[in-house]
């Protein structure tokens, strides 16, 4: 029998991965690449992304941010009667927590490998990341905090530079609320719209901080990504780093890379490295960057305490990311040593077709000839189109998908627009 369809009992380990989206599917692509392992994907809602998988199986929980509820299903029979050791991932920040407050409620089999608490909060928090950043002296945009259950929580209206982002810091809060024209991260440009916008935030019943930042001017191609993997001395032993050519502009996802360049930047490595130091860092962390266009730096935006959702620009580049893991958590066989591995092959992630990156770099032609010449060398990497998949169901699926996304983005983006912001 294929390995692809071997008892999950006859494995060396199990997978587990909570979400099930398609960075869910990248991790079980990436643990199924590096080990002929299948993985079970922990959901609530089953998406055709996961479904006629060859790689993976799907268990239902019904609420997988309660950690009671995540807990069963981790000792249900289908993951708990396993007689193999277990490692188990998240794929949000808010599952990483709640893996977090998972404790005794699991067996010795299952391990988490997730750094703790602390220093979990200090760099999710996106006022305290920024208060971190400026310790280790890390580059990042000018920034204020609005912490709406305090009153006179307006005052830095008067100082912040305009035009300027406004985003939550507690994600959890945040989608317990509900507003005309909520979203993921909104841009004012006027105190007039921050009071407006602020308000509106106010009156849903949000009342966490949020954080008022300098926008930099420039479109998706100005995003950087960083992906590091930290020891359990907090050294940064693995990097992978790369450049946006597309974001997700739907309602929902904005933000999210759908198309990524990737390449070797050490001296944002150097700085990285040193925020997490900073915080006594432990496993994963991947940042979002942008290079201002005004004075030349990268600056840092964010730390998300896992792989991201594209973290398949990782796998695709040539060194898979959940070896660490493995290596570290499972093995106890991370080799002895400072040396720091930084990826450097030339390829390009995308989950959109040739043709839909082709559109959105129209503004950049040097750029595109850039991307059209790894592509032309075979480095574009899809995560979906993965050769150990043979369910024609599934395949029909990923097709359809690939026309579904261009369609999606020249409805929610116009890249010749973009490209004229210059703040």
């Amino acid at each position: 029998m294929s390995s692809a369809y071997r008892s999950l009992a006859d494995q060396p380990f199990l997978p587990v991965i909570v979400g099930g989206h398609v960075g869910a599917y990248s991790i079980a692509r990436a643990f199924h690449e590096a080990y002929q392992v299948r993985s079970v994907i922990v959901t609530n809602v089953p998406g055709w992304v996961t479904a006629h998988s060859a790689i993976l199986e799907v268990v239902l929980c019904d609420r997988p941010l309660d950690p009671e509820a995540l807990a069963a299903t981790l000792r249900s029979p289908q993951i708990g009667a396993v007689p193999v050791p277990k490692i188990v991932v998240a794929t949000s920040d808010t599952l990483v927590d709640t893996l977090g407050e998972l404790g005794d409620r699991v067996g010795d089999d299952i391990v988490i490998p997730y750094v703790g608490a602390g220093p979990r909060e200090l760099a999710t928090r996106k006022h305290t990341f920024a208060q971190v950043a400026a310790a280790a002296g890390v580059s990042q945009p000018d920034t204020h905090v609005l912490d709406l259950s305090q009153p006179g929580f307006l005052d830095a209206a008067d100082i912040s530079p305009f035009p300027a982002i406004i985003k939550p810091t507690a994600p959890g809060a945040w989608a317990d609320v509900d507003f005309e024209g909520k979203s993921k991260v909104h841009t004012v440009t006027s105190p007039q719209e921050l009071t407006d916008l602020v308000g509106r935030i106010h009156a849903s019943g949000y009342r966490d901080r949020l954080i008022l930042q300098d926008r930099i001017p420039g479109d998706d191609t100005g995003m950087r990504i960083l992906t590091c993997y930290c020891d359990q001395q907090s050294r940064v032993r693995f990097a992978s780093y790369g450049r946006t050519l597309i974001e997700e502009h739907a309602p929902g996802l904005l933000g999210v890379p759908a198309g990524i360049l990737t390449g070797q930047n050490s001296e944002i490595v150097d700085q990285a490295a040193r925020l997490l130091k900073e915080l006594n860092w432990v496993g994963y962390a991947n940042f979002d960057l942008k290079l201002d266009p005004r004075d030349g730096v990268d600056k840092f935006f964010e730390l998300n305490p896992r792989l991201g959702r594209s973290n398949y620009y990782v796998t695709g580049a040539g060194i898979n990311p959940v070896t660490y893991y493995v290596d570290d958590w499972l093995n106890a066989a991370l080799p002895d040593g400072e040396d720091r591995v930084e990826s450097t092959d030339r390829t390009v992630y995308s989950v959109v077709p040739k043709r839909t990156l082709k559109w959105a770099l129209a503004p950049h032609p040097e750029l595109w000839s850039e991307v059209r010449q790894v592509i032309e060398d075979g480095g574009m990497r899809n995560p979906l189109h993965y050769k150990a998949e043979r369910d024609p169901r599934r395949w029909a699926k990923v097709l359809a998908a690939g026309v579904s996304y261009d369609r999606k983005f020249r409805t929610y983006y116009d890249p010749q627009a973009a490209a004229q912001d210059l703040g």
